[in-house]
């Protein structure tokens, strides 16, 4: 439930951190991996907070946050807060993924007090900052594991009709979270450029497949899910129980090769099509901070409605999140003409047919154990409207319609040099504006 960490009023002495349009104000803190640019440093965990990042290997081992200050009513350092601090040297998130909501929630609020304006701790957390812009950023996780789902019903019906026509739905979609096992290794943080893949596809009219170039890259729209606490072999997690395995959210670009999807997905769906790149933005935006923007979760009434195990009166009351997407693109053109991005669509998560949480029940309704920095993407997000898809491959009609951009440029698929930007954030009356910064990465040529 929402508490002081998310009182809109609070304000920090970190400056930056107060702007109304930025993307991690002290409400935020969202979590990553980062070292100074060049430095060789090792790796370690930090919070964004503003333009900055708090270096929480620096606050352990300044105690910042537990040795007493002069003000009086100072609480003793939690021993929750103490199993956070433990984790916070080591080059990924999965230790502190792994301890648990409590030991988050009691990290995040006492990073919260120290931040805030008129903090005692202010001058010794001073000297742990390092400007966002001189640091370099890491995945934020040890990834061991990838599955992506199919969660917009928009999506999957709007692609499912350039292919089937006559039954765009396939009957199964309504009752179950699709999704495939994608492959960790080829996971980059945003900021590495992408390179065009070599694969086997048919080409139209063809009677035998060829080797080449991918001819139809696109990008996908999506957000990802890290894992916490993971569960036992054989053991699955209850709808109910579900968001407490879940860490955070980031932005995900699962890029995607349509001519090789075309031809290698029957009949067991995306392989290399899909396991050449995929692109997560560096920070992991947690569940708690996202609670004031809870929505109810819904169903039409005329569909059917989810079997017991994904349905609840909790995930009815606030299974849903309000979180707004767009995606841009920079072309090589625009770059050399100092023009803008432009962006090609905005869609919204609480569209989205199915919720985090019943992801991760169906994920282990089989007894598929989940660890610490899993992945799971929700596949990509669009809205009912063409204006809300969130891939070039419905934006164009499969290719059948281009898109004319604002400089002449026309598109329908990716060319080399294009840059794909996505962006998110959450914003309401009455509360601060969540981001999630940006997952970016520019298409290169394939290698000869």
């Amino acid at each position: 439930m929402p508490n002081e960490t998310h009182d809109p009023q609070r304000r920090s002495w970190v400056s930056s951190a107060n702007r109304p349009d930025g993307d991690f104000p002290i409400q935020n803190l969202p979590f990553g991996i980062f070292r100074r640019a060049g430095s060789g440093e090792a790796w370690r965990a930090g919070v964004a907070v503003g333009d900055q990042i708090l270096d929480l290997a620096a606050v352990l081992r300044s105690a910042a946050l537990t040795r007493p200050t002069p003000r009086a009513g100072d609480e003793p350092p939690s021993p929750l807060l103490a199993r956070a601090l433990a984790t916070v040297e080591e080059s990924t998130l999965n230790a502190l993924m792994a301890a648990g909501p409590a030991v988050w929630s009691a990290l995040r609020l006492a990073l919260s007090r120290a931040l805030a304006q008129g903090s005692a701790r202010q001058r010794a957390l001073e000297a742990c900052l390092v400007p966002l812009a001189e640091a370099e950023l890491a995945l934020p996780a040890r990834i061991g594991d990838y599955s992506d789902f199919y969660a917009s019903i928009h999506h999957a019906t709007r692609t499912g009709r350039l292919f089937r026509p006559e039954r765009p739905l396939l009957p199964n979609y309504r009752w179950i979270p699709i999704g495939y096992h994608g492959r960790s290794s080829s996971i980059v943080i945003s900021g590495q450029p992408v390179r065009r893949p070599l694969g086997q596809m048919l080409p139209a009219g063809a009677e035998a497949p060829v080797v080449g170039p991918s001819q139809r890259i696109d990008y996908e729209l999506e957000l990802g899910a890290f894992i916490g606490p993971g569960n036992e072999l054989a053991e699955r997690i209850a709808l109910d129980e579900a968001e407490a395995h879940v860490f955070g959210l980031c932005l995900l670009n699962d890029w995607s090769a349509r001519d090789l999807q075309a031809w290698e997905s029957q009949p067991l769906g995306p392989f290399q099509a899909k396991s050449f790149a995929t692109t997560i933005s560096p920070w992991i935006v947690t569940l708690e901070a996202l609670e004031p923007f809870r929505l109810p979760w819904t169903r039409p009434a005329s569909d059917p409605q989810p079997l017991p195990y994904l349905d609840s009166p909790a995930l009815r009351r606030a299974g849903s999140i309000d979180i707004r997407l767009e995606a841009w693109l920079h072309t090589e053109a625009m770059r050399r003409a100092a023009r803008a991005p432009e962006r090609l669509s905005a869609s919204n998560f609480h569209d989205g047919y199915w919720s985090i949480a019943q992801l991760v029940a169906h994920h282990s309704l089989n007894g598929c154990n989940l660890r610490p920095g899993d992945l799971l993407a929700t596949g990509t997000l669009s809205g009912p409207q063409l204006a809300q898809a969130g891939c070039l491959l419905e934006l164009t009609e499969g290719g059948r319609q281009p898109l004319t951009l604002s400089d002449g440029e026309v598109r329908r698929y990716l060319q080399d040099g294009d840059r794909v930007i996505l962006r998110a954030w959450c914003e309401r009356p009455g509360a601060a504006r969540i981001g999630f910064g940006e997952a970016a990465a520019e298409l290169l040529p394939a290698r000869p």
